[in-house]
């Protein structure tokens, strides 16, 4: 990683860099950028360079349309899937108004705010994330079909494990990028498959589940295949998942996780239009282990929130019920927010349900809260919650 403007300089004469990418994300979390040549590089970090935010998801109107892209010097990442001679390079960037003044909507902004939050209150809340996706077959013209890559299932092997090479080269690749993958495995339905990161700060871990769905599609393309994201990509199989594990540290040593818990918890309903964002999201909400109830428990994957079995540095919450389609930035934000409220009000978890609730009895689930069943019911409970409210610009709720 590079954390200066003249190392960047000095990287793109020295390795032959021909382009650079300008990144951000709209609203609902799909990457964008802009491509500049060395010579405008200069005036990228000095001015910005402008685009036009009508044509962006959620960031307005043809009146005051201008914004500016300023690059941010420290996200320097080279594409290794480019030629080594004339490398491409990518940046993220901080969105500005002509003035210079931040934009509201550019939800890498809103995390950083979350991050200040936490540091205010002597807290780091890191985070690492398990991706699920499925790969398709793709027919003669490239496009995506609906015939899985292969039948495999739960961290099968090869041969029926056709995914293996794949996982590979994305793996690679990203620790050509300088992010470190956990684990990668086949997940339980055709075609699936997972990858983990090791756990990180929570705007490295954002810009790397940014940087892992380019590779993912990259690595899928370059095979002949469809990398689908989805939460539900084939009716009746298991759903793809976005598991975010959490721990939290403080600087006076204390432990806040039974309270950063509790806060979760508290918000979670009001939050969940952004952690599920589609309404495919809430069609795998309840099944193939994917939770339904407002619940937690250690070692039990029917719950919301699982405390797995890790000691020392790898103990952490996972929340189990975010799917791959959500604005990473504005989910790790939100949950920080929802678990320094925990903190502050010094708030206590439930008692944990240890029962397995696929099977569990009906006078037990009746008296569970549980989640949104849809989205436009999760969108009810996000545009009436003072929480989000306290949040998220007034633009982007709307």
């Amino acid at each position: 990683m590079l954390y200066s403007a003249e190392e960047v300089f000095e990287y793109v004469e020295q390795e032959d860099v021909k382009f650079i990418r300008l990144a951000f994300c709209d609203v609902t979390g799909r990457q964008k950028n802009i491509s500049i040549m060395p010579e405008e590089l200069e005036r990228a970090f000095s001015c910005g360079i402008s685009f036009d935010a009508s044509a962006i998801a959620g960031f307005g109107g043809p009146v005051g349309s201008d914004l500016f892209l300023h690059p941010i010097p420290s996200t320097l990442n080279v594409l290794p899937w480019r030629p080594s001679r004339g490398k491409v390079v990518k940046m993220f960037c901080r969105i500005c108004h002509p003035d210079g003044s931040p934009f509201a909507m550019d939800s890498r902004a809103i995390l950083e705010n979350a991050i200040q939050e936490a540091a205010k209150l002597g807290c780091q809340v890191r985070f690492g994330s398990e991706f699920e996706f499925y790969l398709f077959k793709t027919d003669e013209n490239g496009n995506p079909t609906d015939q899985p890559f292969d039948n495999a299932g739960y961290m099968d092997v090869a041969p029926e494990d056709k995914g293996e090479n794949v996982r590979r080269e994305i793996c690679l690749n990203l620790q050509d990028m300088g992010i470190q993958p956990e684990s990668s495995h086949h997940e339980e339905g055709p075609g699936q498959n997972e990858i983990d990161f090791r756990y990180s700060d929570a705007m490295s871990a954002a810009d790397n589940a940014m940087h892992f769905k380019t590779v993912v599609k990259t690595a899928a393309l370059r095979n002949g295949l469809y990398a689908d994201f989805s939460p539900k990509p084939i009716y009746g199989e298991a759903g793809n998942g976005m598991h975010i594990n959490m721990s939290v540290k403080s600087q006076d040593g204390k432990d806040y996780s039974d309270a950063f818990l509790a806060g979760v918890l508290t918000h979670v309903r009001e939050i969940t239009a952004f952690l599920n964002p589609t309404e495919s999201s809430y069609r795998r909400l309840g099944e193939h282990k994917a939770p339904r109830y407002i619940t937690w428990s250690p070692e039990n994957r029917s719950q919301l929130i699982r405390i797995p079995a890790a000691k020392g540095e790898y103990q952490r919450i996972e929340l189990r019920s975010p799917d791959p389609m959500a604005n990473p930035y504005l989910a790790y934000a939100l949950l920080i927010h929802a678990g320094l409220d925990g903190i502050r009000r010094n708030l206590t978890p439930p008692a944990p349900v240890n029962e397995n609730l696929y099977t569990a009895d009906l006078s037990l689930t009746s008296q569970l809260e549980q989640l949104p069943a849809s989205l436009e019911e999760a969108k009810q409970l996000a545009r009436n919650s003072a929480f989000v409210a306290s949040i998220l610009p007034k633009q982007m709720l709307d």
